[in-house]
This record gives structure tokens, sequence and C-alpha cells, in this order.
């Protein structure tokens, strides 16, 4: 389960600015909440709030009852995945991005273990390639396995498939779609598509200059 709070983030002077207030809502275990609003509305600074690459400053998240702000940076990020709209590889090979996130909770990931989350997502043998010769699609889906191989409970899609072509992105979101619902989990995903919001999402939250404008079922909020 996540929650938010009066979640909200303003920058300090001389800007100013109110960036989010007042957000608040409650998501289950499995359920895909869909994040939808105009550009500049909040979107992507709520998720990075919700894993604390930015710090709120009003109000809490909480992860299974547990406020986000008592865990560790690394332990809340093994717990809380992220993907954004472009895959960012590190240098190296395929298989060291898959393995990079575990190493950090000093787990290690044998050949095999790696080979199986790269069939997950639709490339198999790809682990000895270059991470960085990769098209935008197949590095979407070694960023996707890089994501899931923490295990996480709950996973961010920041715009996943908005810099890919309409073949890749049709791709990729039949493959999150799949592995959402087989690992049962938890994902907040922003999208300007309210067609993708209405298809993969049970919730939805709309955002406007920064607060909640509707929340509710994708029905409730987008209509059939």
């Amino acid at each position: 389960m996540l929650t938010c709070s009066q979640l909200g983030r303003t920058l300090l002077p001389p800007e100013s600015r109110v960036l989010l207030a007042d957000i608040n809502f409650t998501i289950e275990r499995g359920e895909v909440l869909a994040v939808v609003g105009p550009s500049g509305s909040g979107k992507s600074t709520l998720l990075r709030l919700l894993n604390r690459l930015d710090e709120s400053t009003d109000g809490k998240v909480l992860l299974n009852g547990v406020d986000t702000r008592t865990l560790a940076p690394h332990e809340l990020r093994h717990r809380v995945g992220m993907v954004m709209q472009r895959a960012y590889l590190f240098p190296g090979t395929v298989a060291e991005n898959i393995a990079f996130g575990p190493q950090q909770c000093n787990q290690t990931l044998s050949p095999e273990e790696v080979g199986c989350h790269l069939a997950q997502v639709g490339l198999p043998g790809y682990a000895s390639r270059n991470a960085l010769t990769l098209s935008g699609g197949e590095a979407q889906r070694t960023a996707i396995a890089r994501a899931l191989a923490n295990q996480p409970e709950v996973l961010l899609l920041d715009e996943p498939t908005a810099a890919l072509d309409e073949t890749a992105r049709r791709g990729i979101e039949t493959l999150l779609e799949s592995l959402i619902r087989q690992r049962h989990l938890t994902c907040v995903w922003v999208t300007h598509s309210i067609e993708q919001a209405r298809t993969m999402a049970d919730k939805v939250l709309a955002i406007e200059s920064g607060r909640v404008s509707a929340f509710g079922s994708a029905a409730e909020v987008l209509g059939a």
C-alpha cells in the first residue's frame, strides 16, 4: 500500500513557488495509478517525492504504513523503483546494468538470474551487449529489467513510452501490463495519454497547477 497525506513541495526563496500542494491518495498493493495533467502541472515532481529524489516540504508518504522519511534512501529506492522517459543506462554491458541495483544492497545476481530478468522483458541473449548501443525500445526494456531486478514493491513510471516510436510504444505497454499483473506490483504511472491511462490504470489522479483536480477510478475520472 502507498499513501500520500497532504504531500507538497514549495521552493525556498528567492523562487518561493508552490510545485505541489495537498496531494492525498491511497493505492493498494497491485493497483495501477495513472497520474495525468498538462505539462508543468507537477506530475514528475510527485514521482520524485515518492522515492525522495526530491524532498517534500509538507505532508508525508507512507509505504505499507511506514513513513518513507524513516528509511535510508538506498533502501527506499530499492523498494520503490523508477523508470524514466529515457533509459539513462550506465556505460558497460546490459548485464552490468541489471546487476547494479542488487549490488548496492550487497546482493549478487548470477548470470542465470540476469538472463531470467532479460528474458522477462523480451531480451534473451542480450547480457553481453554494450548498453549504450541499444535501440530506444531495447534500452527501455533494459531499464525496466534493471528496476525490477531490485524486486520493488512499488514501480514509478515517468512517461516510459513517450520517447518511443509507435511500434516500440505498443511493445513496452504490453510488456509493462504483463509484468505489473504478473508481479502484482503497485504502480504509479505518469502519462500524457488519456487512452493509455484508461487502458492501463485502476485509478487516476488528475493534477492541475500542482493540485488534485480529480481522483477516482479510471471510469469516474476519464469516462468510458
